[in-house]
């Protein structure tokens, strides 16, 4: 009898105990989708105009968002921003405003649309499909029976063990275990 086996009691699958760590990793990941999701926007304006200028890229800079750069046009860009915030535009509306103006390579965040919605899915896809198959090797593994040892198969690897300490120590007694 296995070690495995062992363990577990006659009357019961072995899947049964798998279903406790299978419904912590659902709840987990329901309460990590839900804490990580945006709370509501900005209670003032002025921290709505600093998340907006978080996602916009500054034209003359490489790479900086507009809200960490000192250039002019990034200054500007955060006038433009605030003003619009202010009169009471959606993000959408001063986004779409800020792409017709610069066009979309304004945005450090892609919309979520058309091919650009797989540079979204796609890792969090890759990593579920992961961990699926993670799962499936390793159940496979588990449940799979021992093969049945034969005594012919027994006496093999004592008659390996005897040749191999008798060469190890030459005129040694080898002790077999039956």
């Amino acid at each position: 009898m296995s070690a495995s086996s062992a363990r577990r009691s006659p009357g019961r699958p072995g899947w049964v105990g798998w279903m406790p760590w299978a419904a912590l990793a659902v709840v987990v990941g329901v309460a990590l989708g839900v804490g990580s999701t945006h709370g509501g926007p900005p209670a003032t304006v002025a921290e709505r105009a600093n998340a907006i200028d978080a996602l916009v890229r500054c034209p003359s800079c490489d790479g900086i968002s507009v809200a960490d750069s000192s250039a002019s046009t990034a200054v500007a860009i955060r006038q433009v921003v605030l003003t619009r915030v202010r009169a009471g535009q959606t993000d959408a509306q001063i986004d779409s405003f800020l792409v017709s103006r610069y066009g979309p390579g304004i945005l450090l965040r892609p919309p979520v649309q058309g091919w650009t919605a797989w540079v979204w899915l796609a890792p969090p896809a890759v990593l579920a499909g992961a961990v699926v198959g993670l799962v499936a090797v390793l159940w496979r593994r588990r449940s799979r029976a021992p093969a049945p040892v034969s005594a012919d198969d027994r006496a093999l690897v004592q008659r390996a063990l005897a040749e191999r300490a008798g060469a190890g120590r030459a005129g040694s007694e080898v002790v077999t275990a039956p």
